[in-house]
């Protein structure tokens, strides 16, 4: 247990970081169209191009990344403040999003300089988008058990497979795809390696999946006889493993994983302060409050972690686990809420944006390592299995 506490040091943003807040709060009052709640709920799956390469004129995609590619070279903590503020402003952020997140800041720590000077500068630019290849059919959340295999061939790699719940591929220009290079699937982490794919290559194919709410943001994505050049390589043949593990510490740590529902809870609060709330509403708005309060240190402390440049994985996927069962349980709790007081109105915009997260809330659990496999990691982390 000490060991825990002592990876979650409390952490508070710099006054640059503060500071920045405010330049990122006329942007948005200046840059973002209204939308409704219900739209402004779908935020980080929301993608809009144009939305996207506003914010990287102002050289906020590829906060982090080096100034000599393109990015502001600015620090996690500021990168904590855009997320924070795009995504309780319910900003469409889904287009740069991957890019941004962990395929920028992988490609950094990994890539070949030829893949930094082609791909950052991009990246920033908003002219490259990005999209995730882990998943894949008939796993579950077993990411190791990787099927898709690229085989080495004149001139490059062949590949072959297929990926799944693969967000806005439909939509990205590139993939960084975790394939097997080597070994069989019953050797799990072995002979893994991840590779960039240029999504009109021949032989890919996308397959928007639907989902319950109407979106369209899932993907399945076929590879037949893909051919890559030997530059599609990221890092070194064989180390993917080890190269998603640092990738996902970037995708497990930030705010969006406990921010999903947060316009819905805004939408409410504003609610409750228009018909008056009563004790049992009031008792839950402070647990609500209380919950994101403790998380958001979370959050900064993992955050500190990424800024000194350490992978923290066990500390995020903690954040994670807990962040998305917070989000879930918002939805659920505030349409029992509306429902115990039948007599009070509630205007058609908040039900539509309940009825959405109600409806999208399962997949919060799922993307970026489900529950199971997140607590597996936490346990081996301290030591527990």
């Amino acid at each position: 247990m000490s060991s825990l506490l002592e990876a979650f040091r409390l952490a508070e943003l710099p006054a640059h970081a503060e500071a920045f807040r405010a330049e990122v709060r006329a942007f948005l009052a200046s840059s973002l169209a209204p939308a409704p709640a219900d739209k402004r709920a779908r935020t980080w799956t929301g993608f809009d191009a144009d939305f996207s390469r506003k914010l990287a004129a102002r050289g906020w995609v590829g906060l982090t990344l080096p100034k000599a590619y393109g990015g502001a070279g600015l620090d996690a903590f500021s990168r904590f403040v855009l997320v924070e503020e795009l995504l309780s402003a319910g900003a469409p952020v889904a287009a740069h999003w991957i890019a941004d997140r962990q395929s920028g800041p992988l490609i950094l720590k990994f890539g070949s300089e030829a893949q930094k000077d082609f791909f950052l500068p991009r990246i920033c630019a908003g002219q490259a988008f990005f999209c995730i290849g882990m998943s894949e059919p008939n796993s579950g959340s077993d990411l190791a058990s990787v099927r898709s295999r690229a085989t080495r061939c004149e001139g490059g790699w062949r590949l072959n497979g297929r990926k799944i719940w693969t967000t806005n591929a439909q939509h990205a220009h590139y993939m960084i795809a975790l394939v097997r290079t080597s070994g069989a699937p019953e050797d799990r982490q072995s002979g893994l390696s991840q590779l960039i794919i240029d999504l009109k290559q021949p032989g890919v194919t996308v397959r928007p999946i639907v989902d319950l709410a109407g979106d369209a943001h899932f993907c399945e994505v076929s590879f037949d006889d893909v051919m890559l050049s030997d530059h599609a390589l990221v890092g070194e043949e064989g180390s993917g493993w080890k190269q998603v593990n640092a990738e996902l510490a970037f995708e497990r740590s930030g705010p969006e994983r406990f921010y999903s529902s947060v316009v819905l809870l805004d939408q409410w609060l504003s609610h409750l302060r228009r018909s008056g709330a009563s004790a049992a509403e009031a008792t839950l708005l402070g647990s609500f409050l209380s919950q994101l309060a403790s998380l958001r240190s979370l959050s900064l402390a993992v955050t500190a972690k990424l800024a000194q440049g350490e992978s923290p994985v066990v500390e995020a996927a903690l954040v994670k686990d807990i962040g998305t069962e917070f989000e879930q349980a918002i939805p659920s709790a505030i349409a029992a809420a509306i429902s115990a007081n039948p007599d009070v109105a509630v205007d058609a915009e908040l039900y539509r944006t309940v009825a959405y997260l109600n409806q999208i809330a399962p997949t919060f659990s799922l993307r970026g390592g489900t529950r199971e496999i997140l607590r597996g990691m936490i346990a081996r982390g301290l030591g527990l299995r």
